[in-house]
């Protein structure tokens, strides 16, 4: 999760969910739910190959699209860096307004999957305030820079990673909802780089604070 900060709606009593917490859970979760992989292997590449760890909460395990829970059994659902990987983004959306009254949710945006393209990473998200566009990375053209972007991904598995946390707000979106938003199929690819000028524009600035801080406290 690259932005924790984002989660404010969480009240004292709430019972909350989070759904994929890989091997660094959010510390107010109160219940993990995990899909049951296929191998160890397909486990590890859906955790983004970080090492597996013991959790300490409990953990429930789901097969197929339909979540384990009554309806409405949470106040608060987390689900950080999941939709990407599901391949019904239509029905997990259902059984997740359909469990929880509210929650939180971020995924890599199209300049995440533009540099480093996951194989594991099915879809292309982007939200606009009341409806998440989608386009199956199957669809696009993506896959025609697979060698460049086999070199990126393995500078990202050695750890260079600079770019990424200096880039975060370009690379990520995270966002709560109260409400259910709609779901549709983006036509163009133009509409997943909205506002991503500005970001960036934004982004170097706060860069530039930082570098400059940096030189003085060298002097």
């Amino acid at each position: 999760m690259f932005f924790p900060e984002r989660i404010t709606g969480i009240q004292p009593s709430d019972k909350v969910l989070e759904i994929g917490p890989g091997s660094d859970p959010h510390p107010r979760s109160d219940i993990l739910l995990e899909k049951v992989f296929a191998d160890q292997q397909e486990k590890k590449e859906q955790r983004g190959n970080t090492p597996e760890v013991v959790l300490k909460k409990p953990i429930v395990y789901y097969e197929g699209d339909k979540f384990p829970f009554q309806d409405k059994e949470f106040d608060y659902v987390i689900c950080s860096h999941v939709l990407e990987h599901v391949d019904n983004l239509e029905t997990f959306l259902s059984e997740l307004f359909r469990i929880a009254k509210r929650g939180y949710i971020e995924y890599p945006t199209i300049f995440y999957e533009y540099l480093y393209n996951f194989n594991v990473h099915k879809n292309i998200l982007k939200f606009n305030g009341d409806t998440l566009f989608f386009q199956k990375k199957v669809d696009t053209p993506l896959n025609y820079f697979a060698p460049v972007q086999t070199f990126f991904l393995e500078t990202l598995n050695k750890g260079y990673s600079s770019l990424v946390d200096e880039l975060k707000e370009v690379m990520f979106e995270g966002f709560e909802w109260k409400f259910q938003f709609l779901l549709k199929q983006a036509e163009s690819p133009d509409l997943f780089c909205q506002r991503s000028h500005t970001l960036l524009f934004r982004n170097a600035q706060n860069l530039s604070l930082v570098s400059r801080i940096r030189r003085l406290i060298k002097k």
